[in-house]
């Protein structure tokens, strides 16, 4: 393992890879090596169980394994060290946040492509049964931030008994178009806020509930977005998710610009866990008959007192 860290190239990867899961091309792009000298790489650190991958559509992405993300060994030493010697360390950092937000972008570029037209095209898991099954569980009067919230359906029948609906998307198309409706309908309990669900734009403890649409599978860290909506729910507040199960469709990536193919109930029940939720429950409320047979998730928590 020590003679694999010496190379300071494979230490520059190792050092992103234990903050973020990157593919092949966005190594690339961020340490400007080639193909085949990345891949060498990766097959060495692998080999030596210091790095880990994920098939993800046609590609796979890399991260560090447990045992560098965990701290506390002699390798987190060489790493610290490592980030304070290696010239280039500082700039790989910067090139990696201007490559995430690449991805962010492309899953932008999506919604303001369809923003306007969204509720006429098919979304996969978007049924009017499984968002009624969610309202059910909506107790007014109640302060909610929608979250991912693109055109603003979801807001819009939200508003009819929440005292204030804080609607929140990374597209600002979708954010004009939702505003749009808004005033239409005449509706003035609705606050668009252009933003993203890993870093929103709300104030600490300001809701009663946390509503996600089919929109958690879009966030490129599911667990960030989950911590910010603890942050921003007032203690016994609750969230609701309403998304894709755990699926192999991978041309969803594409058509619907999904970053994650679903998740299973175990998976986000312990991820509410995690960003301090409990009470959590969980039930799949819609199948679709066709091909290819999306269902429907459905996830509520309680934020701790």
């Amino acid at each position: 393992m020590l003679k694999v860290v010496a190379d300071p190239n494979r230490l520059r990867i190792l050092l992103l890879l234990e903050a973020e899961e990157l593919s092949v091309a966005e190594l690339q792009e961020i340490l400007g090596m080639g193909q085949s000298t990345i891949s060498t790489h990766l097959s060495q650190l692998k080999q030596v169980e210091l790095v880990e991958d994920r098939r993800t559509g046609k590609s796979n992405l890399y991260r560090g394994s447990s045992s560098v993300q965990a701290g506390g060994s002699p390798l987190d030493e060489i790493l610290a060290k490592a980030k304070n010697e290696i010239a280039e360390a500082s700039a790989d950092q910067a090139a990696m946040r201007r490559v995430l937000r690449k991805r962010q972008d492309k899953t932008r570029a999506f919604f303001d492509s369809v923003a306007g037209r969204l509720g006429k095209d098919y979304v996969p898991g978007k049924s009017w049964k499984s968002v009624a099954e969610a309202l059910l569980l909506l107790m007014p009067p109640l302060v909610v931030a929608d979250l991912g919230a693109g055109e603003g359906s979801s807001a819009l029948l939200l508003s009819r008994r929440a005292v204030r609906v804080i609607a929140v998307d990374s597209s600002a198309r979708m954010i004009e178009v939702g505003r749009e409706q808004a005033r239409r309908h005449g509706v003035k309990n609705i606050d668009y806020r252009l933003g993203d669900m890993e870093e929103v734009p709300i104030g600490d403890a300001e809701v009663d509930l946390v509503f996600f649409s089919q929109s958690l599978h879009h966030a490129l860290h599911p667990e960030r977005a989950l911590a910010e909506a603890a942050r921003i729910l007032v203690a016994g507040g609750r969230v609701v998710i309403l998304d894709l199960v755990k699926h192999r469709f991978e041309e969803a990536r594409e058509l619907y610009a999904d970053e994650w193919l679903g998740f299973s109930e175990a998976e986000l029940e312990l991820m509410l866990q995690n960003a301090g939720f409990d009470h959590v429950e969980a039930a799949v409320v819609d199948k679709e008959p066709d091909s290819p047979q999306f269902q429907t998730l459905l996830v509520v928590g309680e934020k701790k007192k």
